[in-house]
């Protein structure tokens, strides 16, 4: 994108000129879904769809955020807080702007000196509700943008962990650290393999040959703080509490397929051994992965994908029809190897992992189907993968 085209839709809305434009990718998962939460691993990578941001200075202590995302309501405003203010902002078309304030917040209770206000203008390319995580791109952006405008004296890894401080304790979102990790330590051509429970992580290349990855979007809205999101961590967190009659686990990622079996009758629940169960499986398939992907075997690791589907549809139950549309409808094309839901469920986004060649027919026919079936399009992106946050 023209960084000159940003600082135009800055002066436009602001009067003023704008000082630096920042970029801050999403993300999508290659494997491991709602692991992190539950102490696992995940596989994740930054994508080259993402959130820009223009900052201006200000001489007072007010910060105005708007956003070209709310252009086309009527509503469409400019939202303003002050430096100092540290409540979450409750009217309901204002919500969105905790994802940035709480950053501030946390910065601010750290000690650090933030000691004026300013201007953001935000643009985002990531659908909202898509599943290629827009908030955990909005917090990265907004610490990468005060880190570098303040001079801020903090690493990227202290910025993963205030943001996931922000969807946890200032949104009110129960998540794991997954997407905010994958977003601001992104590499190019280079997945994440990390250990959530200890944030030990590698980079390994994103190998794929003559394959790439289609990510689908179901184009129905969804919002994780409103769904059954903290259901499911609160449904982990009982089966780990009955687990440990009998053994000393804090998550569901330190157990091993066999172990869990042995111990389930602990939990003696249906439902409770269906959600742990996606989480220790889950954990598994996500080592074998990266097994897969050392040796070249991305048939393995296009079946270990259509796995994670299966468990995260039947066992953590949070695909829905239209993500199952499109992952299945997936399975069945020419040159597709795996196809899985990605991010919370609930609706959002799937990956395909697709031959090059038979990406346009792939896409034609999943569309079509999905459309006969749905009722309206889902869209397919081709995205790259990237760095993390940077200024333009």
């Amino acid at each position: 994108m023209d960084k000159q085209q940003f600082l135009a839709e800055y002066q436009d809305v602001f009067k003023e000129p704008g000082k630096d434009v920042f970029f801050s990718p999403g993300r999508i998962n290659v494997i491991g879904e709602h692991t992190d939460y539950n102490g696992g691993h995940v596989f994740p990578c930054a994508i080259s769809i993402g959130t820009y941001g223009v900052y201006g200075p200000r001489e007072d202590t007010t910060v105005a955020v708007y956003s070209a995302n709310s252009a086309q309501e009527e509503d469409s405003k400019i939202i303003t807080f002050d430096i100092n203010d540290t409540e979450p902002q409750s009217a309901k078309d204002e919500k969105w702007v905790n994802y940035f304030k709480g950053m501030l917040v946390y910065l601010k209770q750290r000690g650090f000196k933030i000691d004026h206000g300013f201007n953001l203008y935000i643009h985002g390319f990531l659908p909202y509700g898509s599943g290629l995580s827009s908030s955990a791109s909005i917090e990265m952006l907004m610490g990468n943008i005060l880190k570098d405008e303040f001079n801020l004296d903090i690493d990227e890894i202290e910025l993963v962990k205030l943001g996931q401080k922000t969807e946890n304790d200032f949104v009110g979102l129960n998540s794991g650290i997954m997407d905010q990790f994958a977003v601001g330590m992104g590499k190019e051509n280079n997945a994440i393999y990390l250990d959530c429970n200890t944030l030990e992580y590698k980079y390994l290349p994103l190998e794929l040959g003559d394959y790439e990855i289609v990510i689908m979007s179901t184009n129905k809205n969804h919002s994780l703080a409103g769904s059954k999101y903290n259901e499911r961590v609160q449904e982990c967190e009982e089966a780990v509490k009955r687990l440990n009659k009998k053994l000393d686990i804090n998550k569901l990622g330190e157990l091993d397929s066999d172990t869990f079996d042995q111990y389930t009758y602990l939990i003696n629940d249906d439902t409770l051994i269906r959600r742990a169960r996606h989480a220790v499986s889950e954990n598994e398939r996500t080592k074998k992965a990266i097994d897969a992907m050392k040796k070249g075997d991305l048939e393995e690791l296009g079946r270990l994908i259509n796995a994670s589907h299966i468990s995260l549809k039947y066992d953590y139950e949070v695909t829905g029809k239209e993500l199952d549309t499109l992952a299945e409808n997936a399975w069945d094309q020419p040159g597709c190897l795996g196809a899985r839901m990605v991010g919370g469920g609930f609706a959002g986004s799937a990956i395909a992992i697709v031959k090059k060649s038979e990406a346009d027919h792939f896409k034609e026919n999943v569309g079509k189907i999905y459309r006969d079936k749905i009722g309206y399009d889902a869209s397919f992106y081709d995205a790259e993968v990237v760095d993390g946050p940077h200024k333009l």
